[in-house]
């Protein structure tokens, strides 16, 4: 069995990934951070981390522990808030905020924290909206716990679940456009048009080319129009003729009429929603929170589209 320290210690540097951080975060010196994994690895018989002087990084061995020690460890952590909330008598077992970017995905996330209240009567759940302009700023300033957007995430600091739902995509244009008398349409004929874009000060640049793309398949330039900073900016630019827009078919549930058209897109990527959350200092109603989503989303798809780190 591990003690409380070696556990800590080694969770907390397969998050941190630096010693001296490690050692603040807990509260010691960095030598015993050193002293307790190398105890640890000598009980292993193997490394679990590969240490340079410019980097730490886990082996596969140290993987497949973090892996499988991750979620026990945060089970204990909920199951000692919960009885902690019983003592009180009180409902304060803990608070989850959880973001969502799509009505469909607002809609499964509402789902999914009510069954967690029911599963988990001491705890709060919050829900927030997550604007196109700074999809991951709220994991990163420690006001979002997990949230359900748009893939892809390729971040160190964020780990990717599950893929949850995948769109077809489809080209927003004003309805009196020559789409809109059209079928489908190519990503090709993105090239023919103007792209209303996103200002992207704060979006990872492999993010924008799958939804914002600057370039067609075979390498045409695609024009790129008004950048805005919200959804509702979007709707507003392409029903007032300023350019077209990229979006999931399904949003025509929502935002069909008003002037504009969704015409299929035969031959685009899907638009990917998938789970993502911090990975370092994981709230531990995380865990309980992906089980509810698991039970109440669609069947489980590749979720190839997402980042390579992949936990849940």
């Amino acid at each position: 069995m591990l003690d409380r320290l070696e556990l800590e210690a080694f969770l907390t540097l397969s998050e941190e990934l630096h010693f001296g951080r490690t050692a603040a975060r807990l509260h010691v010196t960095t030598s015993r951070i050193s002293q307790t994994i190398a105890k640890l690895e000598r009980r292993v018989g193997t490394r679990l981390f590969v240490r340079t002087s410019r980097r730490v990084a886990l082996t596969r061995v140290g993987e497949r522990l973090r892996d499988d020690l991750r979620p026990a460890y945060e089970q204990i952590g909920l199951g000692l808030a919960q009885a902690i909330a019983a003592g009180r008598g009180g409902r304060t077992g803990g608070l989850l905020r959880v973001g969502w970017s799509t009505p469909w995905c607002g809609e499964l996330v509402a789902r999914a924290a009510r069954l967690l209240r029911v599963r988990h009567p001491g705890c709060e759940v919050e829900l927030r909206e997550i604007r196109l302009l700074d999809p991951l700023g709220g994991m990163r300033a420690g006001t979002v716990d997990v949230q359900l957007t748009e893939f892809p995430v390729d971040e160190p600091d964020i780990t990717a679940g599950r893929l949850v739902f995948a769109e077809p995509r489809a080209l927003l244009v004003p309805s009196d456009h020559p789409f809109a008398r059209r079928g489908s349409v190519s990503v090709e004929d993105l090239a023919d048009t103007v792209l209303v874009t996103l200002a992207d000060a704060r979006v990872p640049r492999r993010w924008m080319d799958r939804h914002f793309p600057r370039r067609t398949p075979a390498g045409r330039p695609v024009p790129q129009g008004p950048a805005t900073r919200c959804w509702p900016e979007i709707l507003v630019h392409v029903a007032a003729g300023s350019g077209v827009g990229l979006a999931a078919a399904r949003a025509e549930r929502y935002h069909g009429g008003s002037g504009l058209a969704f015409v299929p897109l035969r031959d685009g990527p899907t638009v990917d929603y998938g789970l993502m959350w911090p990975t370092a200092g994981r709230n531990p109603l995380v865990r309980a929170y992906l089980d509810a989503v698991d039970e109440l989303a669609p069947p489980r798809r590749d979720a190839a589209a997402g980042g390579p780190r992949r936990d849940g």
